[in-house]
């Protein structure tokens, strides 16, 4: 969206403006054109979109993306919402308990396996219980599909030797049919370490295949592709990291299916943070603009002490890096604590009370990821946009029954 059409949505002031602020809008016609441009550069490759970053889209991009990666029961019950088919579900993540399982696999039904989701093991505890629900759900006619996750060296997923032992021995899961390896170590990553990444899946499937006679039938891969958020960093160039980690999987002698996971690179572009100035003062020779907004809701990756311009805009436009003769503010919440600083010295002309400031690049984790329930401030509301037509996917919220009671 333009500027002027945020203007005209949000007004100069706190009065009859159609859209309220502080909320956030969604924009998915920019994620068709996303979807798109993704597929144009990794043909063949199925895309899954990691709805940690961003739930509230869920329903709109279900038609889009191949599946969801589903991190929680709650995350799995907002797709059971969004009416997300079961076989557009992976079920990943720590702490996944039996009685999860039992109840996904009940919800899916006993139907043709194409049909019902894909399980992720992160641990011989999750292969365990696992193996017990889809036993009593389903029995052992209808196994379900296992994605074996390997470790980066965090807390997630499990040591190469350990896959090793639990592919030999296979034949002790009868209600489990594994179907390949899942690996995610981080976000932000530069080309070199996926490069890393991709040798060492490719090495470890070729041994899964000669060790074990374990031919995997798909790998999902989490490459965690960078995303521009300042203005100041240099550009990340996508078509060309995108056609350097195509040809990285082609070159794979891996030939099964390839799920790329992604969150932060699908969906940061689709969203705006949108902020009303509320307040301007200047204490001591700084000049600040009080929000009704703050850093409880806006958070972005890489942020320090908010001495990093995002991308935003104001009522002239897309905000500039600044000169030394700019006159600068420093834009503050509604937090009472000194912290509450969403980014310092922004070139703004003559900003007044009532004027909106646009955040943009805020479609993954600002909405969930910032500490939204501190001091009580009530939760924005969530647009979504698609076609010209907006809808309101979630009211204000007041938080005094979560921090009460």
């Amino acid at each position: 969206m333009k500027i002027e059409e945020f203007l005209s949505l949000y007004g100069n002031d706190n009065g009859n403006a159609e859209l309220k602020t502080p909320s956030y809008i969604f924009d998915i016609d920019i994620l068709k054109a996303r979807t798109e441009y993704l597929r144009k550069h990794l043909p063949g490759k199925r895309i899954v979109y990691a709805m940690k970053a961003n739930p509230f889209i869920v329903g709109a991009v279900s038609g889009l993306v191949d599946a969801f990666e589903i991190c929680s029961p709650g995350e799995e019950r907002i797709c059971e919402k969004a009416g997300i088919p079961a076989r557009q579900m992976v079920l990943s993540g720590v702490n996944k308990e039996e009685a999860d399982f039992r109840r996904i696999m009940e919800y899916a039904g006993a139907g043709d396996t194409g049909a019902r989701p894909v399980y992720t093991a992160e641990s011989m505890h999750h292969i365990e219980i696992l193996g017990r629900a889809a036993g009593a759900v389903l029995g052992e006619n209808a196994p379900v599909d296992v994605l074996l996750r390997v470790t980066s060296g965090n807390q997630f997923g499990m040591d190469e030797e350990e896959i090793v032992r639990v592919l030999k021995e296979r034949e002790k899961y009868p209600c489990l049919h594994f179907i390949g390896i899942q690996l995610y170590s981080g976000t932000q990553k530069k080309l070199r370490n996926i490069e890393k990444e991709i040798a060492y899946l490719d090495a470890l499937l070729s041994r899964l295949d000669e060790e074990c006679g374990f031919r995997a039938e798909e790998l999902e891969y989490g490459p965690g592709l960078p995303v521009n958020y300042f203005r100041k960093e240099k550009p990340v160039e996508e078509d060309e990291l995108l056609r350097s980690l195509n040809d990285l999987l082609d070159g794979m002698n891996f030939k099964g299916r390839i799920s790329l996971e992604m969150g932060r690179f699908f969906a940061a572009c689709c969203g705006s943070y949108v902020t009303r100035i509320m307040d301007r003062k200047t204490n001591r020779g700084v000049n600040y603009l009080i929000c009704d907004g703050g850093i409880h809701q806006v958070n972005y990756y890489g942020q320090m002490m908010a001495m990093k311009l995002p991308f935003m805009r104001s009522k002239d436009g897309d905000v500039p890096l600044p000169s030394e003769t700019d006159e600068k503010y420093s834009v503050c919440g509604s937090l009472c604590t000194v912290s509450d600083v969403i980014v310092k010295e922004v070139p703004l002309h003559n900003p007044e009370p009532g004027d909106i400031l646009v955040f943009d690049c805020t479609g993954a984790y600002s909405v969930t990821e910032g500490i939204s329930l501190f001091l009580s401030r009530d939760l924005p509301r969530v647009y979504l946009r698609c076609g010209g037509d907006i809808k309101e996917a979630r009211k204000q919220i007041f938080t005094e029954d979560f921090n009460y009671g």
